[in-house]
């Protein structure tokens, strides 16, 4: 795999001929739709060449909602280690709260390609977002999290999953310890009946690091409890920040950095987004909410502009501006050569692999090019 950055003048013809490319190759690799307008700045994958006798193994995960559609889920397939289902919820007495929608096909259609379904627990409260309270409540109470423990090994043995990813935000610094020691439950009780065990963590920089997303998890403890560690390497640029890339390598490599000072190289995988932000601007605190884009939607906004695609090398990340309406907009997403530095960081840290929220928009140069440098693991 090659990739090409467009320059005036470039058409899919003039690319593919230069690469000695089929035009129809390019066009399907990188989701182009007629008339195959290209914009000054686009990355583009090639496919050409002979596959790498030099990749290296990796394991990678995805998370899917339940009404992710059947087709971007058996595209997405067959370049996943795991699916992570996403999710099941909890009440404060310990009760497991399976998703809206039923997750069976998911099931079925993982297996199907060899691929492990994993069952994702969150503490999602009554307004879909994380509360530390429910947390609380299930982690320091023996009789709450034996209980839970107990439907979660129910469960992966009734709808055969092959284990448990725990997705837990916001702990409260008082709750640190307590978490800790509900993973290990939870994990031991996996090994038990031969599953896995797994745990998404908030991207710290340091031990010591303050804020609600980072006092409540022990690096240490919990990398020694599960099978796997997902770093949370995202959301740097977020809804309602400042437009920013979503994950600066830079800031990425701050995360590695420490975390492999805490837990064993073989257990890290490096979280992936599969997304962009919108931002309308000018942007101001409190008030301006950036919309989430996917990221062949981002390069058809920009053609539909008329707009000229930028690349940030320090956050190794593409942006481009535009005005609707009136209103400019500032967007931030990811591209081959972004997903080509996360991945040349997962090859230099010597990483599993890699984590990707969320897999609901099929991005298929990624998971091309995913392909073309690593030996993706199967079950």
């Amino acid at each position: 795999m090659e990739i090409y950055v467009v320059k005036s003048g470039d058409t899919v013809n003039k690319i593919a001929d230069d690469y000695g490319a089929a035009p129809e190759a390019v066009i399907y690799a990188n989701q182009l739709s007629a008339p195959y307008l290209l914009m000054i700045g686009q990355a583009l994958l090639i496919p050409v060449g002979e596959e790498s006798n030099e990749q290296t193994l990796a394991r990678v995960n995805g998370y899917a909602y339940p009404y992710i559609s059947d087709w971007t889920l058996r595209e997405t397939l067959p370049y996943l280690t795991e699916l992570s289902v996403f999710s099941y919820g909890f009440t404060t007495e310990g009760q497991l709260i399976p998703p809206a929608i039923d997750d069976a096909f998911m099931i079925g259609q993982a297996y199907g390609f060899g691929v492990l379904p994993i069952l994702t627990l969150t503490p999602f409260g009554e307004d879909g977002k994380f509360n530390n309270y429910l947390i609380h409540s299930v982690v320091q109470s023996e009789e709450a999290s034996a209980h839970l423990t107990e439907e979660l090994v129910k469960t992966v043995q009734q709808k055969e999953y092959a284990g448990v990813d725990i997705d837990f935000e916001y702990i409260l610094a008082e709750d640190r310890d307590a978490f800790t020691a509900f993973v290990w439950r939870i994990a031991e009780a996996m090994r038990g009946i031969g599953k896995q065990t797994s745990i998404a963590l908030a991207p710290k920089q340091s031990a010591d690091q303050k804020g609600l997303l980072y006092e409540g998890k022990d690096y240490r403890g919990l990398g020694e409890a599960v099978d796997y560690a997902l770093l949370m390497t995202y959301e740097w640029g977020y809804t309602y920040g400042p437009p920013m890339a979503v994950a600066p390598v830079f800031q990425v490599r701050k995360v590695v950095d420490y975390a492999i000072t805490e837990i064993p190289r073989e257990k890290i995988r490096l979280g992936i987004p599969n997304y962009g932000y919108d931002w309308p601007l000018p942007f101001e605190k409190g008030v301006t909410k950036a919309k989430t884009i996917g990221n062949v939607e981002a390069v058809q906004i920009a053609a539909s502009h008329g707009a000229q695609i930028f690349y940030d090398e320090k956050s190794q990340a593409p942006f481009f501006h535009y005005e609707e309406a009136g209103v400019s907009h500032e967007v931030w997403f990811e591209d081959v050569r972004s997903m080509r530095a996360k991945f040349d960081l997962i090859k230099e840290y010597g990483l599993n692999g890699a984590g990707y929220w969320q897999i609901m928009r099929f991005f298929r140069a990624n998971w091309l090019l995913l392909d073309s440098r690593f030996e993706i693991v199967k079950r």
